[in-house]
């Protein structure tokens, strides 16, 4: 049977382009019979793709190469979690952490061959069963055939760790797919380059994401096309999320290198995608930064990057290279993620083989997680009323509790209102942040208990670390005064008793319309439901006082902002 499966192997080895680095992959293979520990179908309904942002136990690491760059991501990983070595001589890493001042505590090195670095692209994804209730592994095939040894590792996890895997590497359900080239937000998105449609042209987009769906749970598959210059075409290398509603996307100068097609892939994010909440991404631009000598891609440059970085619970590790422009590319990750540890790692010597860190690492989720998923507030034009805050949160046990705690900048210590479950069916739980004065700045975060008495917090850093929203201006990231498919005109425009709402809505929905003076102060606020068409609505502002407002049409965190002006004769 192995003389069997060593003609296979050869057969297959000769059908195939060779490169170099193929050649010494191939001499690390051995003859002994592949682990299997492989469940070739997909989990059972309904499962959940794990985000990089939530708790994790276990951090992945496939030793070679990159001693000192792997060593430092040990150094502060073993902080946060266990870090799972595998290395060809286990007693030498072991020496070498030591000597570098690492403890081992929370160090498992495991000898199990494989033959690259990149475990991004071929170790194991974590998803749960009914969201929280059952930790898994999935996995697919390898988009490298000669690396036979890598794609065994997910078996290697799953038998260390205990857990089931399910594999999408036979048919009808094959899937030829890289990890580095899969970002997710841990709600059904997920983001790829068309390189993966390239690498299955066997099987149609729809049959594509149908296996999506069965094995991660994904409702919505974006595939971007890809950089001409990024040789992986990994949309990890210019793109990365950092909570449910945000992407951080690297930007080149205007009209050089990979610039336009990012621009493209962003244009079309914005225009044509929402998040699960029903919200338009908030975009953080991150400088790509230029190779040494100051230049940008052209068919021999190093493609650098400050998006391959890692969550590792409440550190974030990102890639720097010795640049002026590392500590721009540092505090912009700190100012979007505030009260995390955000370090930099030189990965200098690695770029130049298309990855850094995100690429090296793999995470594996916490067994039984407390589960918040929660779209963040953003900044407000006016003062409204309240500011209703509203999570999805879980856990195996259910939900003894949970409480919204917030404060104004500069504050010291956090106001808490109890947050009440509104949805059971979706696990919604509520609370508002009563109205705040213009000018000010609201932290907020979010706690939970579980019944068996586990308790998280979001952001998991909390309460040095918050989220934030300011009031009286428009959104930091990005102009939201935009709802899809609906027109309004106020007439006349200026009024002066009563000003006529005319609505054009290409669906039925409910709008909140808010009435602000110049000052963000609230003079009016009414639910109204609008149906499919035309419809009209009269607003009486006689008793308002000449001046300048603005009339907001809100739906979920879209706004629509229209100026109205008020005269007396």
């Amino acid at each position: 049977m192995k003389h069997f499966f060593t003609l296979i192997f050869f057969a297959l080895v000769y059908s195939i382009p060779i490169k170099a680095q193929d050649i010494q992959e191939l001499s690390l293979i051995d003859d002994r019979p592949l682990r299997s520990l492989i469940t070739p179908t997909p989990p059972p309904a309904p499962v959940r793709t794990m985000a990089e942002w939530e708790e994790v136990q276990a951090v992945l690491i496939s030793w070679k190469n990159y001693p000192i760059i792997m060593k430092e991501i040990v150094r502060y990983s073993v902080e946060e979690c266990q870090v799972v070595i595998f290395a060809q001589y286990p007693e030498s890493v072991a020496d070498y952490l030591v000597s570098e001042g690492i403890s081992l505590d929370n160090v498992t090195i495991l000898s199990d061959p494989f033959n690259s670095v990149w475990i991004r692209d071929y170790g194991p994804w974590t998803i749960y069963h009914n969201d929280v209730d059952s930790l898994m592994l999935v996995d697919w095939k390898y988009n490298r055939p000669f690396r036979v040894l890598d794609d065994q590792i997910p078996a290697v996890v799953a038998a260390h760790f205990d857990l089931p895997l399910y594999e999408a590497v036979e048919e009808p359900y094959r899937w030829v797919h890289a990890g580095g080239n899969h970002l997710r937000d841990g709600m059904g998105t997920n983001f790829s380059s068309t390189l993966v449609l390239d690498e299955n042209e066997d099987k149609t987009e729809e049959e594509l994401d149908e296996i999506a769906n069965l094995f991660l749970g994904t409702d919505k598959y974006i595939k971007l096309p890809s950089l001409q210059y990024d040789s992986n075409h990994h949309v990890d290398m210019h793109m990365r999320l950092i909570d449910e509603e945000t992407i951080i996307v690297g930007e080149y100068p205007s009209g050089v290198a990979d610039g336009p097609q990012i621009e493209e892939n962003l244009e079309y994010i914005q225009n044509e995608v929402v998040t699960y909440f029903g919200n338009e991404y908030r975009i953080i631009r991150i400088p790509m930064p230029p190779s040494e000598d100051g230049e940008y891609p052209d068919e021999d440059y190093i493609f650098r990057t400050y998006t391959n970085a890692l969550f590792v619970n409440k550190t974030i590790l990102v890639p720097v290279y010795g640049l002026p422009m590392d500590s721009l590319a540092l505090g912009i990750y700190q100012k979007a993620l505030p009260g995390y540890k955000v370090l930099g790692i030189d990965c200098t010597s690695m770029i130049d083989e298309y990855g850094a860190i995100h690429c090296i690492t793999k995470l594996v989720g916490a067994n039984e997680p407390l589960w918040i998923a929660h779209a963040r507030l953003r900044d407000s034009e006016i003062a409204l009323e309240e500011f209703p805050v509203e999570a999805i949160i879980k856990h195996k046990s259910g939900i003894a509790e949970a409480k919204l705690h917030y404060r104004l900048e500069g504050e010291e210590s956090y106001n808490i209102i109890p947050m009440v479950l509104v949805d059971s069916v979706e696990a919604i739980w509520s609370a508002a942040i009563p109205m705040q004065a213009l000018g000010s700045v609201v932290e907020y975060y979010i706690y939970a208990q579980a019944n068996n008495g586990k308790e998280q917090k979001r952001p998991m850093v909390a309460p040095e670390g918050f989220f934030r929203f300011r009031v009286g201006v428009l959104d930091s990231y990005k102009d939201h005064s935009f709802l899809p498919g609906l027109e309004v005109r106020l007439t006349p425009n200026p009024a002066t008793d009563v000003v006529n709402l005319h609505f054009n809505s290409s669906i039925g929905r409910e709008l909140e319309i808010i009435l602000g003076n110049a000052q963000g102060q609230q003079s009016f606020l009414q639910k109204q439901y609008l149906p499919h068409g035309e419809s009209n609505i009269s607003l009486p502002v006689g008793h308002l006082a000449n001046g300048v407002y603005m009339l907001i049409f809100k739906e979920g965190q879209r706004h629509i902002t229209q100026k109205l002006i008020i005269t007396h004769q």
